[in-house]
């Protein structure tokens, strides 16, 4: 019997040598060829959807994830993407697909990084070629790919939320489909993920919640005795029984009060002997611990739960990166990765210093010289570059998992109580806290530091990740200040006199990435820098976009039109009169920013300036799409050349 794939050297299992078809055919369905130490299957290239999956066998579905996972690690390697993730969901997502028919039933994920084997599961193999690119596949669930892709899904912590009026829809319309909710231990972590927990347990809507728990278990039972129950709970035959029991009983009145009293008496020995889960509490029926790799276990569990018809949560242990050994050892590493050699798992980029980087290397001087200041990070110390910073200082390092509102809030009682906490968030996460910072940090004028990472622009994750309205928000909170660095020697002093000369509410934000080619630091000397003056154009912007500007301005000045460059180093308070100070009469002005419109300054400035004739290019009033960030500028207008195509255009009337 054929149990798993062999592949590039990683083996799942027994090798084939040790199979009685290790050549020849799979019947009905597969050639297998040996070549070497791998073996090409041709499983994966005929798979469309669930009705395709359920004609497979066992055997066949083990090959099927050994497919799956040289693909992913062979497409993801040229791409770049989310790897190691998809690599410990493969069984999951073999298994979900074949259990439920997605293109009918709804299937939420949680963040939806882990979509990969989904789309591979639903059709669209073809489109790796292009996956995270401009005009491509994204690499998280988009409805408008396909109708098995049930939502948007880009934050954590809401498939429970989403599912559950999914659900409540489908009894309210009298439909008949299945609804399923996939959220990781990670999402988990987020409040916004019990509140629908809890209203799912009250609403009693048959639905399935799957717990993809790669990290740690939940409320692990403990003891002899609880290791018997939580497996004879998991069988199939206890299940059964179960839901065969309850349903004679509630077929009359009596029966329905006998089945009170028993589920009364059971939960009482239940509750001496196996401690409860949460979940339990909260009035849902849990099944697991298992192991999310047994395939044959996971189809015939989640039947199970799908037959039971009321709300159930499947707790499934896997392994991140799981079949390939680089993504197996360095999971974080592989979490995102850009391009990198398969056979070594290396990346093909160099790495140069970034913002995040620089970021965590201030704070550890900051830290260093002050006990007060501490730092906060939503489950992402790694990505905020607050590594080194935990390994030095890990008891003024707080990462409150994915609770972004938790992580302001927090900051406010550490500064209300003399702490100067630095909260280091995404930009497109700190979203989340805009009610905290207004409430709990803004109104008090609380000394407390936004570290706003990934503002702008970031590239392949697209819209659900772009940092395109933080100045928007942070500008509307009374007393607020936002500071804008254009290097990592300017991030530094900016951040240095945030901690340590300012006194209040304020957001240092910065992009993706590293310098723009300036590589200096202007701040002290005011808000608004000129770095280069001109008759004809005036041209504005701030943070690293001032590359493009002094770029276009270069451009200009080669065609005879002379350009004014000024780089705006704060803005909010937004510092109109500096500004008015340096704009003559007559000239034409062109403020160009990455935020969507109405999200940024341009519109602002022009309604302070109602006398200058200010034109505002921005990203439009649309969600951004995803791709490289140099396709992107030059897609919206922002690339240098576009922005002195509309000086030229200004300045010609």
């Amino acid at each position: 019997m054929i149990s798993s794939v062999l592949w590039t050297g990683h083996p799942i299992g027994p090798p084939f040598s040790d199979c009685a078809c290790h050549f020849g055919t799979i019947p009905g369905r597969t050639n297998i060829k040996k070549l070497g130490r791998e073996y090409i299957v041709g499983i994966l290239e005929n798979i469309g959807g669930h009705e395709d999956l359920l004609r497979l066998t066992d055997e066949e579905r083990d090959l099927l994830c050994g497919e799956i996972r040289d693909f992913l690690v062979s497409s993801v390697s040229k791409t770049g993407g989310h790897l190691a993730s998809n690599l410990g969901t493969v069984e999951l997502s073999v298994a979900l697909e074949t259990v439920f028919d997605t293109m009918k039933d709804r299937l939420v994920f949680d963040v939806g990084h882990q979509a990969y084997v989904h789309k591979l599961l639903t059709g669209r193999q073809a489109d790796f070629e292009h996956l995270r690119q401009f005009g491509g596949m994204s690499g998280f669930p988009k409805p408008h790919e396909s109708d098995a892709d049930s939502f948007v899904a880009g934050h954590a912590s809401s498939s429970v939320s989403i599912a559950l009026g999914m659900a409540r829809a489908r009894t309210l319309l009298e439909e008949d489909y299945q609804v399923v909710a996939l959220i990781g231990d990670g999402a988990a972590t987020g409040g916004m993920a019990y509140e629908g927990l809890n209203d799912l347990a009250e609403s009693r809507e048959p639905m399935v919640v799957i717990l993809n728990d790669n990290e740690m278990s939940i409320d692990r039972n403990v003891g002899g005795m609880a290791h018997h129950l939580t497996r004879l709970r998991s069988k199939d035959e206890y299940l059964r029984m179960k839901k065969n029991y309850r349903k004679a009983l509630n077929q009359v009145r009596v029966g329905r009060k006998v089945l009170d009293l028993t589920r009364s008496m059971k939960n009482r020995v239940k509750r001496f002997l196996v401690p409860s889960t949460i979940f339990e509490n909260m009035g849902m029926t849990y099944l697991g611990p298992v192991d999310g790799h047994d395939l044959p276990r996971l189809i015939s569990l989640l039947r199970t739960a799908r037959d039971l018809k009321e709300p159930v949560l499947v707790h499934v242990l896997t392994h991140k990166g799981l079949g390939y050994g680089p993504a197996e050892e360095n999971p974080a590493k592989f979490h995102g990765i850009g391009k990198f050699d398969p056979a070594t798992g290396k990346t093909l980029s160099a790495k140069v210093p970034s913002f995040s980087d620089s970021f965590g290397e201030t704070m550890v001087e900051l830290a260093g010289e002050d006990k007060r200041v501490c730092a906060i990070t939503a489950a992402m110390p790694g990505g905020t570059g607050l590594l080194q910073y935990r390994d030095r200082f890990p008891k003024r390092l707080f990462d409150v998992g994915i609770a972004e509102e938790h992580a302001v809030s927090m900051a406010g009682g550490l500064a209300k109580q003399g702490m100067i906490p630095v909260v280091a968030l995404y930009s497109t996460f700190l979203q989340r806290s805009y009610d905290q910072i207004m409430q709990d940090v803004a109104m008090l004028k609380l000394h407390v530091v936004l570290a706003v990472d990934r503002a702008g622009l970031v590239g392949e994750d697209g819209e659900t990740h772009h940092g395109v309205f933080d100045v928007g928000f942070l500008s509307q909170v009374p007393g607020m200040t936002i500071l804008c660095p254009v290097s990592l020697a300017e991030q530094k002093d900016m951040l240095r006199w945030a901690v340590k000369d300012f006194n209040g509410p304020v957001a240092v934000r910065y992009p993706r990435g590293g310098d723009c080619g300036y590589s200096g630091s202007d701040w002290g000397s005011g808000s608004v820098k000129c770095h280069r003056e001109g008759k004809d154009v005036t041209l504005i912007s701030y943070g690293t976009m001032a590359g493009h500007i002094i770029e276009a301005a270069q451009l200009l000045a080669a065609e005879g039109i002379e350009a004014t460059v000024l780089r705006l180093m704060k803005v909010a308070p937004l510092p109109v009169d500096e500004i008015r100070a340096l704009l003559p009469d007559s000239r034409p002005v062109i403020v160009a920013e990455e935020a969507c419109t109405g999200s940024g300054i341009g519109q602002m400035l022009a309604q302070r300036l109602k006398d200058k004739d200010i034109t505002v290019m921005d990203l439009g009033d649309k969600f951004v799409t995803h791709g490289a960030m140099n396709t992107l500028y030059k897609h919206y207008g922002l690339d240098a050349r576009s922005i002195a195509d509309k000086a030229r255009e200004a300045v010609r009337g």
